[in-house]
């Protein structure tokens, strides 16, 4: 897969996501997705992660966790074990 810009005449380019294929012994590309509405900067971080690479080096400094509720089988647990008064 890979992002191609398509120039028009009177208009923006198109941002096209694609993918090349072989039929027949030729190569064809298939659009995947039309991003053209998407901002630049989105569809620049969406190429370096195609291409295998970290838009964001660290989560830590972007995210806080600041209260992780336990969930399904945990919440079953431990509402149990509250009312048993453990």
């Amino acid at each position: 897969m890979y992002i191609e810009r398509i120039p028009n005449r009177n208009s923006p380019p198109a941002v096209l996501l694609r993918k090349s294929y072989r039929e027949d012994g030729k190569v064809r590309k298939r659009i995947l997705a039309n991003l053209s509405k998407l901002p630049s900067e989105t569809v620049d971080h969406l190429k370096i992660l195609l291409k295998g690479g970290k838009v964001v080096e660290d989560l830590e400094e972007i995210f806080k966790i600041i209260r992780s509720r336990p969930h399904a089988h945990l919440g079953a647990t431990l509402s149990s074990l509250r009312k048993l008064g453990l």
